[in-house]
């Protein structure tokens, strides 16, 4: 064997193993790029768990009794992106003195948002045609249910609501 082959196979290995290594980083690298939003993904309903929070709409007496008034809150579970899209929007009935309906603003139908008229105490929605009684309930159209309600406490004379997430119907029992 002449000695200037074996220093040519020495040469080789050394390049093979620091090649072999770069690929083994690179792997490394794309396995955690890839890694990070889909152990994101499988862990977001666990971070979810508890994802409610009582949030304060205002002062009972903002809300006059007998009428529908427009109202939102900051979502509590936002991220610094999120900018306006965090502001929740809800309409709040009063029914009498501690009676209550907070509504998503969102049509049950493909969830536009729903006007209040209160000329003729109806939520109409813009986008198919779909119609909401006062009380919340379905009048006509393609919605296949009523609003969405959400959970509310009167403490200290301050209407809370639970909100974080949009109510739907495996929220409800």
């Amino acid at each position: 064997m002449c000695p200037n082959h074996e220093r040519l196979s020495d040469h080789g290995s050394s390049r093979r193993g620091f090649l072999f290594k770069l690929g083994l980083a690179l792997n490394a690298l794309g396995a955690v790029l890839v890694g990070i939003p889909v152990v994101g993904y499988i862990l977001a309903p666990a971070r979810r768990l508890g994802g409610q929070s009582w949030i304060k709409l205002g002062g009972v007496d903002a809300f006059p009794v007998g009428q529908t008034r427009f109202a939102h809150y900051e979502n509590p579970f936002r991220v610094q992106w999120d900018g306006d899209s965090a502001k929740v929007a809800c309409w709040v009935r009063r029914i009498d003195g501690q009676r209550f309906q907070v509504f998503a603003v969102n049509c049950a139908h493909l969830g536009c948002p729903v006007r209040w008229f209160p000329q003729s105490k109806l939520f109409m929605c813009p986008c198919h045609g779909g119609v909401y009684y006062e009380d919340g309930s379905r009048a006509s159209g393609p919605p296949p249910r009523g609003l969405f309600e959400y959970e509310y406490e009167i403490r200290e004379g301050q209407l809370w609501v639970r909100g974080g997430q949009l109510p739907t119907l495996a929220g409800q029992v």
